[in-house]
């Protein structure tokens, strides 16, 4: 038994205990089972897991209470005690569910109220997983140097350019992907997108192998038209 004494601290409170018991109980019950074949069905376990995560409650705290969550906004604390649990079960299964947070992220803060209720809600229930499309071949953490463009066409923007190193590659319903939408150059002028899988000219060309696996890929962009309304929060504030 894992020491929770860190339970006590005065910034947690009754209902973050009841959490972490609650996650910690759920996690002993289901997880073996989930993650049995995890090294042979990598896919299908990544998607399992969200799934029984949504419908057991828990990825209703990586959205506000807006879009079906727990809290009117994301509480930093019980994040933190779902990932200590679940990691402590089973890192993949942490893994999983930070990711439902960190690709429905730009949505939960800036989105408006159609992309909450279209996309939100179903990341709440477990019933799409998401990606976060940031990092590029020649920037990764340099998100300044970022290549990847959107060109406004119309009532689209068309995507052109490749993403790399993207959790949950191959296995997303959606992506929150990045990309410049004027020359400004630096931090400016990058904007954020929503993109669904199977839109024409979006393609996952590569899986990359970890020594500690989990879903990751390379996405490329050749002409993708995404509708104007998949944008999200203010055109160049990306960043």
């Amino acid at each position: 038994m894992s020491d929770q004494s860190f339970l006590d601290w005065p910034f947690f409170n009754a209902e973050h205990r009841d959490l972490a018991a609650r996650l910690d109980q759920w996690a002993s019950d289901h997880l073996p089972a989930l993650t049995a074949n995890e090294h042979d069905d990598l896919d299908g376990t990544c998607k399992a897991i969200v799934k029984a995560l949504g419908e057991a409650g828990f990825t209703a705290y990586a959205v506000p209470a807006s879009a079906g969550g727990h809290h009117d906004k994301l509480d930093v604390r019980s994040l933190c005690l779902i990932r200590e649990t679940l990691a402590r079960h089973n890192a993949l299964s942490d893994f999983a569910f930070a990711m439902q947070g960190l690709g429905s992220g730009p949505i939960s803060l800036f989105g408006n109220e159609a992309q909450r209720a279209d996309y939100l809600q179903a990341v709440a229930a477990g019933e799409k997983v998401t990606a976060f499309a940031l990092s590029e071949p020649d920037a990764g953490s340099d998100v300044a140097g970022m290549t990847c463009r959107a060109q406004r066409d119309g009532d689209d923007w068309v995507l052109n350019g490749t993403k790399t190193w993207i959790s949950n590659a191959g296995i997303a319903d959606f992506y929150t992907v990045f990309a410049r939408t004027d020359d400004t150059g630096g931090a400016k002028g990058i904007s954020c997108f929503i993109v669904e899988a199977g839109s024409p000219g979006f393609e996952v060309t590569e899986r990359i192998d970890l020594v500690a696996p989990h879903p990751l890929g390379t996405l490329t962009f050749a002409d993708c038209r995404i509708p104007a309304t998949h944008m999200v929060g203010t055109q160049g504030k990306g960043f």
